[in-house]
């Protein structure tokens, strides 16, 4: 890792309680395309090099087409390409990201419930709380994405 801080060194026990909240997503109900989905339109959102190179590279090894991901940023006008548990699933990550601006409105909430079960919706919403706080890491402290490692070797 380079860059600011190696706050997986300096913090082990926080970064260990953060995989622990990522272990309970894994084990959640939530299909791993549609997490890894949101967790990379919420990497998009934020701008987070590292976690948008990462989650890039976990949905093509999980067989997920280039032409899924090279429209994700605009799902919403990508026809079929997304079903609806994807498209309610990527507004919910947006309206929930971007939560200073959007207050997540009501009309959000009832799209959301009415595609998702109480505790998806919740599992969900724990997902996207944990890849903000892992793009806020990520960016704070500047953490090298793959690809660049990769180039500079």
């Amino acid at each position: 890792m380079t860059g600011r801080l190696d706050y997986e060194r300096i913090a082990p026990s926080g970064v260990k309680a953060l995989g622990g909240v990522y272990g309970y997503v894994l084990q959640s109900d939530l299909p791993a395309t549609l997490v890894n989905l949101v967790y990379l339109r919420v990497s998009q959102i934020n701008n987070c090099a590292y976690c948008l190179d990462m989650h890039t590279r976990d949905l093509l090894k999980g067989g997920v087409k280039i032409e899924k991901l090279a429209l994700l940023q605009t799902w919403a006008e990508a026809g079929d390409l997304f079903d609806a548990r994807e498209r309610a699933a990527l507004a919910w990550a947006e309206t929930v990201t971007r939560v200073a601006d959007t207050g997540v409105p009501e009309e959000a909430y009832d799209a959301a419930r009415a595609v998702f079960g109480e505790r998806e919706l919740v599992d969900l919403t724990i997902a996207i709380g944990l890849m903000n706080t892992y793009n806020r890491m990520a960016i704070s402290f500047r953490r090298t994405p793959q690809a660049v490692l990769a180039k500079a070797a």
